[in-house]
């Protein structure tokens, strides 16, 4: 059987534990799909990531900014597309296409309301996969903490963007 990973908190460093996970199991030989929700733009990540063999990135087509700032109608497209994604990857899962699966942002995008919660909840809760599952982004929900194996808070205790600093590419974008 699979575990489940949970990367949360407020600090920087979520995406980036994931991806370190996703290279290892990589390194390994194994399979890994990376599904990133919320996150239209090319990051510089992306280009390494292209590189390494058994690693495929899934995103959606578009960038639809950030929630607060989306229409009703962008957050309907966003929704299709982030379970579009999902199902794509539960079914790599489910069929023994994939031995790691990351969604990175799942825990927003579950929050924001922008994820089929039914669908989240059958897969990831009743625990049919013998796939690494690693989940990341702030505020994940009780239900989802409370059957994952493994859960890592990651805490800012002190950030640049704090003093205006804005994102830097290479660093965090």
């Amino acid at each position: 059987m699979g575990f489940l990973h949970i990367y949360c908190g407020d600090g920087k460093g979520k995406t980036t534990a994931a991806l370190g996970a996703a290279v290892r199991m990589a390194g390994a030989g194994k399979t890994v799909r990376i599904i990133r929700l919320l996150k239209g733009e090319n990051s510089s990540e992306l280009s390494a990531l292209k590189a390494i063999p058994n690693i495929t990135v899934s995103q959606c087509e578009e960038n639809f900014g950030f929630v607060w700032e989306m229409t009703e109608e962008q957050k309907k497209k966003a929704a299709a597309f982030h379970n579009k994604l999902l199902l794509e990857g539960f079914s790599l899962v489910r069929e023994h296409k994939t031995d790691m699966l990351v969604i990175d942002e799942f825990n927003a995008a579950y929050e924001l309301g922008l994820l089929d919660r039914e669908l989240c909840e059958e897969f990831l809760l009743n625990r049919q996969y013998d796939a690494e599952i690693i989940l990341t982004g702030r505020n994940p929900a009780e239900i989802f903490v409370n059957s994952a194996d493994y859960v890592s808070e990651i805490k800012c205790v002190k950030h640049p963007f704090d003093k205006g600093v804005k994102a830097r590419k290479g660093v965090e974008l």
